[in-house]
C-alpha cells in the first residue's frame, strides 16, 4: 500500500454507537479553529467595534463548512493526505511551497497557543514557564504514548471547555436591539483598524493547518465512503459551534469593554470585560477554562497537521497508531513543533497584537491554501464525489470572494 494511503478500519458498530465513534475529525478541528488567537481576535473586535463585526461570524459559517466538507470528501475519495495529493498532482516543488506556507502558519499559531496559556497563568500570578513547560510536556506525552482515538477524545474534551464563553455571553446580558443591528451586513467601512479586524476574523476562521489536519485525520481514523454522511454532519455541527463561540466572545467583550477601555491590551483585559456580569473570580475561572481548552486542542491539531504534511511530502509513515520507532519523522516533527512554540512564546510581546497579526497572515495565505484545495477537488474527485456544475460554480465563487475580501482587507489594513 502506498505511503499515506490507509485502509478503512473495520468498526463493528451500527446505529447510534457507530455515529458516536464517527464523532471526531470535524468537531475536533473546528474546536481547534477557535484557538487562543481567534478568541483574542474576537475579543478585540468586540472591544473596539462593539457588535459591528458580529455579522461576519454568521457569514463565515457556510464558508467554513464548504471548505472543510470538501476536505473531508477529498480525503475519503482518494485515501490520501493533502500534501501527498499536491505532490502527486502538481509536483514536489508545489508540495514544498504548500508545506512551507503551513510551517509559517503553524509556528505563528503555536506561539499564540502557548502565549494564551501563559496569559491565563498570569491571571493567578503563575510564571509563564511554570504553565508553558508542563503544557508542552503533556502535549508531547499525549501523542507519543497514545493512539489516534485517545488523542481525539482528549482533544474534544479539552475543546468543549470553550463553551464557557457561551455562558459568559449569556450572563453579560447584551442589549438585544444593538446585537440585532450587529447582525446586519450593512456596516460602515473605510477605517483601517476595522478592515484589519475583518481580515483577522477571516484568517481566524479558515486557517491553512485546518485543511491539512482534517484530511490527515480522515485517513488516520480510517473513514470510508459509508462514513461520508456522518462526517458531513460532524463538520456542520463543528462549523456552527466554533462560530457560536467566536460570536460569544465578541458579545461579551462588546458588553464589557466597548466604549470604555477602547481595546484589549492583555488577556487580563478580557477577564475584566467578563467581571461585571460574573464577578472577578468567576470571570478568571471561565476565561482560564476557555482559553486553556482552546489552546491545548489547537496545539494538538496544529502540530499534528504539520507532522502529517511533512511526512506525506517526504513519503514517510505518518499515523498515530504507529510507534515512534516506525514513524520517527512524523513524531519528531510533532515534538519539534510543540517545543518550538513553547520556546518562542517567552520572547513574544503582547498576545493581542501577536494574535491579530497571525490571523491577518492566515488571510494572506488563503489564496494558496484554498486554491490548491479547489484545484484538487476539480482534478481528483470522480463520481459520486465530484462536485456538480452548480456546486463547482458556487464553490469557485465563494472561495474567490472570501480570498478577495481577505486580501483586500489585508492590503487596506497596511495602507497598501
Amino acid at each position: 500500500m502506498p505511503p499515506g494511503v490507509y485502509e478503512a478500519r473495520v468498526v463493528r458498530t451500527t446505529g447510534q454507537r457507530r455515529w458516536l465513534w464517527l464523532i471526531g475529525p470535524g468537531l475536533m478541528v473546528m474546536l481547534a479553529d477557535t484557538d487562543a488567537g481567534s478568541i483574542v481576535t474576537a475579543g478585540q473586535s468586540g472591544a473596539v467595534w462593539g457588535y459591528r463585526l458580529l455579522f461576519l461570524q454568521v457569514l463565515l459559517v457556510p464558508v467554513l463548512y464548504l471548505v472543510m466538507e470538501l476536505t473531508v470528501r477529498i480525503g475519503i475519495a482518494t485515501g490520501k493526505g493533502h500534501a501527498q495529493l499536491i505532490r502527486e498532482q502538481f509536483g514536489p516543488h508545489w508540495a514544498l511551497l504548500s508545506v512551507g506556507a503551513l510551517i509559517v502558519a503553524a509556528v505563528g499559531a503555536l506561539v499564540t497557543e502557548f502565549a494564551g496559556i501563559a496569559g491565563v497563568a498570569a491571571l493567578f500570578g503563575i510564571p509563564a514557564w511554570a504553565a508553558v513547560l508542563p503544557a508542552a510536556a503533556f502535549l508531547v506525552w499525549l501523542v507519543l504514548a497514545g493512539t489516534y482515538r485517545r488523542v481525539e477524545l482528549v482533544g474534544i474534551a479539552l475543546g468543549l471547555a470553550e463553551l464557557a464563553f457561551v455562558a459568559a455571553a449569556l450572563l453579560s446580558h447584551p442589549h438585544l436591539p444593538e446585537l440585532a443591528r450587529g447582525l446586519s451586513p450593512l456596516q460602515p467601512l473605510g477605517q483601517t483598524g476595522y478592515l484589519a479586524l475583518v481580515a483577522a476574523n477571516i484568517g481566524a476562521v479558515v486557517m491553512p493547518w485546518m485543511v491539512f489536519y482534517q484530511q490527515g485525520a480522515v485517513l488516520d481514523k480510517g473513514l470510508g465512503p459509508r462514513d461520508l454522511r456522518a462526517a458531513r454532519v460532524n463538520t456542520a455541527v463543528g462549523a456552527v459551534a466554533t462560530q457560536v463561540v467566536m460570536a460569544s466572545v465578541l458579545v461579551a467583550a462588546a458588553v464589557g469593554l466597548h466604549g470604555r477601555a477602547g481595546s484589549l491590551r492583555t488577556v487580563g483585559d478580557l477577564a475584566a470585560a467578563l467581571s461585571p456580569a460574573l464577578g472577578s473570580t468567576a470571570a478568571r475561572v471561565l476565561l482560564t477554562a476557555g482559553i486553556l481548552g482552546a489552546s491545548l486542542v489547537a496545539a494538538i491539531v496544529v502540530s499534528l497537521a504539520l507532522a502529517w504534511a511533512v511526512a506525506e511530502a517526504c513519503s514517510r509513515p505518518r499515523s498515530l497508531d504507529h510507534t515512534p520507532r516506525r514513524a520517527p519523522l512524523f513524531y519528531g516533527i510533532y515534538t519539534l513543533a510543540v517545543a518550538t512554540g513553547a520556546g518562542l512564546v517567552l520572547g513574544s510581546g503582547s498576545l493581542v497584537g501577536l494574535a491579530v497579526h497571525v490571523e491577518i497572515l492566515n488571510a494572506a495565505l488563503l489564496p494558496l491554501v484554498l486554491g490548491f484545495l479547489v484545484l484538487l477537488a476539480f482534478r481528483v474527485l470522480q463520481r459520486p464525489y465530484a462536485p456538480a456544475l452548480r456546486e463547482r460554480l458556487a464553490l469557485a465563487g465563494t472561495v474567490a470572494a472570501i480570498v478577495a475580501l481577505g486580501l483586500l482587507s489585508v492590503g487596506l489594513s497596511f495602507g497598501l
